[in-house]
């Protein structure tokens, strides 16, 4: 079999990156307790470019109910204050020079229910990437296999280990969701 024409490692490569993304949208999402990674989606209007807020400020966790936002540069801190507030994270920073504390909300029953839903949707997103993978993956194997370089009895044992690696994602991301909803709806 030619290597260039179907790489089995590179699918799973391609079907763990849709699980790390996941991973990354969840940890954005707000529960009742402080992560730093609550700011993460955040973007800054800095020197000309949007920035991601951690390349002009520190964020850190001092109380489990607490962000503070230090700004490296203090021209900067309305921006970044701005930025906040509007990244729809429901958060409204108060300013004392270039910190910024941010207390974060008591979350209803409501809000929760919402932040489930989202969840929910990011799963689904990465859930379709892995069957593209797949997809793109077996194509790959028919045409290998159309023009010879793979036999049949190959293509078979290949489109399963495909199929094994889309299901061991399809149930990573599975589990990474059932943890974040828990993480939720924990009153």
């Amino acid at each position: 079999m030619s290597s260039a024409q179907f790489d089995l490692e590179d699918v799973k490569r391609r079907m763990n990156g849709a699980v790390a993304s996941l991973k990354t949208d969840l940890a954005g999402l707000r529960t009742g307790r402080a992560s730093a990674n609550l700011l993460d989606p955040v973007t800054v209007t800095a020197y000309g470019a949007e920035m991601p807020l951690n390349q002009v400020a520190t964020v850190s966790v001092p109380e489990p109910r607490m962000l503070s936002v230090q700004v490296w540069d203090r021209s900067m801190t309305g921006a970044v204050e701005k930025a906040i507030r509007e990244a729809n994270l429901g958060l409204n920073p108060i300013t004392e020079g270039q910190l910024l504390r941010i207390p974060l909300p008591e979350l209803n029953a409501d809000r929760r229910k919402e932040l489930v839903k989202v969840a929910h949707k990011y799963a689904e997103n990465q859930r379709v990437a892995v069957r593209h993978v797949r997809r793109d993956g077996l194509d790959v194997l028919k045409k290998a296999e159309k023009d010879g370089d793979v036999s049949q009895d190959e293509h078979e044992k290949l489109a399963e280990q495909v199929q094994k690696a889309t299901d061991a994602a399809v149930a990573e991301i599975d589990q990474a969701l059932a943890a974040k909803e828990k993480d939720i709806l924990q009153v």
